[in-house]
């Protein structure tokens, strides 16, 4: 099968989040360090057949040092055992240029499905000659489900730290490679 290799142009894209803090305000964090991987049968990525993100936990960004370390602490990512959070894309679909892609996210060794949505940006030759292509993800996921269940509440009974996790990233991916790959090769990397 002949597949086509897509990874990450990190200079053009970011990773972000929002999460309610004290039931009144949102507070926005990033993931610094980032890395994603694609695979299509063709240019389309409609024929997607292999989406890998990964985030380094130690790079995550609140523009808040203590906070930060919180974050990395056995109360919420557990960064010392668990150093990266990934998701590993399992069905792709695509209506004009909106579509969903539904995966496995696992944080903190607790894996879930979700999915998220999808808006493709088109793909367009740089003034370089590399081929890109571009994406918004959107998406929401409950940190509890994830074993993020630390807890606060005020003297005034608001809760400090909200459940919900807005996701946003806007990618930018770089055509690598078109190689054909043998399906008996497959089978064998595989095994």
């Amino acid at each position: 099968m002949s597949l086509t290799k897509w990874s990450l142009d990190p200079a053009h894209s970011e990773i972000t989040f929002k999460v309610k803090h004290l039931m009144i305000s949102t507070v926005t964090g990033s993931f610094k360090k980032f890395n994603l991987e694609a695979a299509t049968q063709t240019d389309d990525f409609n024929t997607a057949k292999k989406i890998e993100f990964t985030a380094d936990i130690n790079s995550i960004d609140t523009n808040n040092e203590q906070r930060d370390a919180h974050l990395k602490s056995a109360d919420f990512f557990n960064v010392e055992k668990f150093p990266e959070l990934k998701f590993s894309g399992t069905k792709y679909e695509v209506n004009g240029d909106e579509g969903k892609l539904q995966g496995d996210l696992t944080i903190a060794g607790i894996t879930k499905p979700i999915t998220l949505n999808v808006e493709f940006g088109g793909i367009v030759v740089d003034p370089y000659g590399q081929i890109k292509s571009g994406f918004t993800v959107t998406g929401k996921i409950s940190r509890k489900e994830f074993g993020l269940t630390w807890s606060a509440v005020t003297e005034a009974g608001n809760v400090v730290a909200g459940d919900e996790i807005k996701i946003n990233a806007e990618i930018q991916l770089v055509k690598v490679v078109k190689e054909v790959v043998k399906e008996e090769e497959e089978l064998a990397e595989q095994a």
